[in-house]
């Protein structure tokens, strides 16, 4: 599986490295602390106390109902912000949505890691990133007694809008490059990372930073279980196992710092990993229902990155999946992998899988980039950490 990439500088062509990367998981403050949980097979699901649901509004009624469901996968001090390190006011920072905040704190540090300045960058340097909705609006900002009725007011919209996201990064860190909020649902970050690579390749920018961040307040709700839907019955996410039942919410966010292979070697830069190719489709409607998983679109987009990378399917050692732990998500994305790898040849004999949403929960917007850094650290650290909840295999 490994090999020096500095000995086939022809080969390189557009591929894309990864410089530098930060983020902030349940359970983990940096990448760092993340890999060693995995590694660790730590699930950082937990169950909330009563006093928490309630203090996060839940109902003495709701807390007592067989559906409720006491667990998910929360970040700590999601709430605190440097604001005076990036320049922002008090009341700037109180009105701005925190998952605004992190993504920025996180983007700082992905630009550190990667030992990047905008002014020694080299060139323009782009931002692709993407958010989730702004419960933090909802459920503090306009609850207040101050901007109960100022949800279109500017200062209102600039904290807490996803237009603004990228934009703000790119202001405070003085980048120049395109700013772009993506949104394409728990898609976005990967989605964001592609045209990232694009911007890259067609030379619009030297470096890029692309990510996603995704937290849900008041976060220690729980949820009520339905039958049928995407949650899990018990508050576990089980992928690919014979008792898969669903996903569990989680919070978090990831920024991974890109250049083109050549500039990054060029440059000296530590590399965590070279994304060969990529690619983008939709199902359009050939699938049973809007939110249903398409098997065909999958297999053909996984085949489009394949082919896109030149890498041949069966020296492929490691997939990093969507991997939701729901019983026909799960199966039908397998399959979808399945054929797609063994129309490229593949897959190899001893081709692994995985999913660190049964570690860390669905990050939504942040869940892509997320399952990006740990292949990225797979890669780099050549070790695969053992997939946990998982016993026999889901028998479809």
């Amino acid at each position: 599986m490994k090999k020096d990439i500095r000995s086939t500088p022809e080969a390189a062509g557009e591929a894309v490295a990864i410089v530098g990367m930060a983020g902030r998981f349940p359970g983990a403050a940096t990448t760092d602390e993340l890999w060693h949980n995995l590694l660790d097979g730590v699930e950082s699901v937990r169950r909330f106390t009563d006093e928490e649901m309630t203090e996060a509004g839940v109902t003495p009624e709701q807390i007592a109902s067989p559906a409720r469901v006491p667990r998910g996968a929360d970040l700590a001090d999601a709430d605190l912000f440097d604001a005076d390190f990036f320049g922002v006011t008090q009341r700037d920072a109180r009105l701005m949505d925190p998952q605004h905040r992190v993504f920025l704190t996180c983007a700082w540090q992905a630009m550190e890691d990667a030992g990047l300045t905008a002014r020694h960058a080299g060139g323009p340097v782009g931002v692709f990133a993407a958010t989730s909705m702004s419960t933090y609006l909802l459920a503090n900002v306009l609850r207040s007694a101050e901007y109960a009725d100022a949800a279109l007011t500017y200062p209102v919209l600039l904290g807490n809008d996803k237009d603004f996201l990228a934009t703000r990064v790119s202001y405070k860190l003085d980048l120049s490059g395109p700013s772009m909020s993506v949104q394409t649902a728990c898609s976005s970050s990967l989605t964001a990372v592609h045209l990232a690579c694009r911007a890259l390749a067609r030379g619009e920018v030297r470096a890029a930073l692309a990510g996603g961040v995704s937290i849900t307040f008041p976060q220690t709700t729980g949820y009520a279980y339905q039958e049928g839907g995407i949650l899990s019955r018990d508050g576990q996410c089980r992928v690919f196992d014979a008792r898969s039942a669903g996903t569990v919410k989680g919070n978090g966010c990831g920024v991974v710092v890109l250049k083109r292979l050549t500039d990054a070697l060029h440059d000296g830069d530590r590399v965590y990993a070279v994304i060969r190719g990529s690619a983008v489709n939709n199902d359009g409607s050939d699938k049973i229902g809007f939110t249903a998983p398409g098997p065909t679109g999958q297999q053909a987009v996984i085949r489009a990155a394949l082919d896109a990378s030149g890498v041949p399917a069966a020296h492929i050692g490691y997939v990093e999946t969507h991997g939701t732990g729901t019983p026909m998500g799960d199966p039908l994305e397998l399959q979808a992998l399945s054929d797609a790898h063994r129309e490229a040849g593949g897959p190899a004999p001893r081709c692994r899988i995985g999913s660190l949403k049964a570690n860390v929960g669905h990050l939504d917007a942040a869940a892509g980039v997320t399952g990006l850094i740990k292949a990225a650290l797979t890669l780099f650290h050549q070790r695969v950490p053992r997939q946990i909840n998982y016993e026999e295999p889901n028998p479809h």
